[in-house]
């Protein structure tokens, strides 16, 4: 993998080289493209910005943002994105990581889908939220240049991204569509899920136990 794309170096340290490998271990092409075409977009916003951050814990948040999706992470239960942050959590506590830098990558991975609240929160959690929202669905798209974008896809290649991310979603969250309420995943349930019914928090507050 080249070290310096579109003029963001790919963090090269021991750690952030193990969470590569484990990405590119347990996911496919499709998620390892988008994880990495997120580190790029969230630094370059950082630079624009002239923001601090710490270039590797943004790197190893981006790798594991969507490792929840994939058989070897995901759970019965929890939201895809707690799998993929107690999937992060895990790695780096093996590894000694200071629990300040774990808490920040934990929210950075778990509150990446989160909108309105991740972008308030530290720099790399905002920042990681940005590059998710950047690749998935072109929020704030004229704020990197065509030809930035060209060297980031030219490495890390979209190959019909808009459609394959949302059966990579639904894949990893069928299962247990229970817990997509409340979020944006429950939009993919209701366009790509036979028979599901989406959760109404309105039927919820009117029919509950409550007497009054």
């Amino acid at each position: 993998m080249m070290n310096l794309i579109a003029d963001i170096k790919i963090p090269d340290s021991k750690l952030a080289v193990e969470a590569a490998e484990l990405l590119r271990e347990y996911c496919d092409d499709l998620l390892w493209n988008h994880s990495n075409r997120v580190f790029l977009f969230a630094a370059m916003k950082g630079n624009l910005n002239q923001m601090k951050y710490d270039s590797e814990l943004l790197y190893i948040s981006s790798l594991f943002h969507d490792i929840g999706l994939t058989p070897a992470f995901r759970s019965t239960d929890k939201r895809f994105e707690v799998d993929g942050a107690n999937a992060a959590r895990d790695f780096l506590k093996s590894r000694g990581v200071p629990e300040d830098s774990i808490r920040l990558v934990w929210d950075a991975v778990a509150l990446h889908t989160s909108i309105g609240i991740a972008e308030y929160k530290e720099t790399e959690v905002a920042l990681m939220n940005f590059g998710v929202g950047y690749d998935v669905v072109g929020k704030n798209f004229d704020l990197i240049s065509a030809e930035v974008r060209q060297q980031v896809v030219e490495a890390f290649p979209r190959n019909q991204f808009k459609h394959n991310i949302l059966d990579a979603f639904l894949e990893g969250f069928k299962h247990k569509p229970e817990t997509t309420y409340g979020t944006i995943n429950a939009d993919v349930c209701e366009l790509l899920l036979p028979g599901y019914k989406r959760f109404n928090f309105c039927d919820h507050v009117l029919h509950n136990k409550w007497d009054e």
